[in-house]
């Protein structure tokens, strides 16, 4: 896990990481009585696909840090910090009235700080992949704010067994600079 930690700690040394294009933060509630909050960053690609209709795709890359509080009925609590990244595809309609609805995907990588939220849950790695499928909403003058839902699924992708997974249903708002 030290490596890790070094891993991400040079990548947010490099002068580039700094020149974020969004912040996020996001809430959530899990399997089995978890829940999970998160922040990000996010980074917009220069490319955007199909640009000559009503509607756009687009995509950023997406980092993250979040805690997740499992609960069983022993009511014995446990923590998990999850770091992940996240390319992140977007298809968003152009701009109407300053609104612009959107539906996304991504699939990315998490590590998780511990392979159990709760007695009856337990991962078999600490590495996890996760995809989203989300829906939302860009608004404002600029359409600087971003509300939106997300199901997010985390599993190891059958790395090792057992592979339980855990879903989240999560509410999100970012600000775009």
């Amino acid at each position: 896990m030290k490596q890790i930690y070094l891993l991400i700690g040079a990548i947010l040394l490099n002068g580039n990481v700094w020149a974020i294009d969004g912040v996020s933060a996001e809430i959530g509630k899990g399997d089995e009585d978890t829940n999970m909050a998160r922040i990000g960053a996010q980074w917009n690609w220069d490319k955007k696909w199909f640009t000559d209709g009503n509607w756009l795709v687009s995509g950023y890359w997406e980092a993250s840090v979040g805690r997740w509080n499992g609960r069983n009925s022993a009511d014995n609590n446990h923590n998990i910090t999850d770091v992940g990244f996240t390319p992140v595809f977007r298809l968003q309609q152009k701009t109407l009235s300053g609104l612009a609805p959107y539906l996304e995907a991504g699939i990315g990588v998490h590590l998780i700080s511990d392979t159990h939220i709760n007695a009856e849950r337990r991962f078999s790695t600490a590495f996890q992949f996760g995809d989203h499928l989300g829906a939302g909403l860009r608004f404002g003058d600029r359409q600087q704010f971003d509300l939106s839902y997300r199901f997010q699924h985390l599993s190891n992708g059958s790395i090792k067994r057992p592979n339980p997974g855990i879903n989240f249903s999560q509410i999100r708002l970012a600000y775009h600079f």
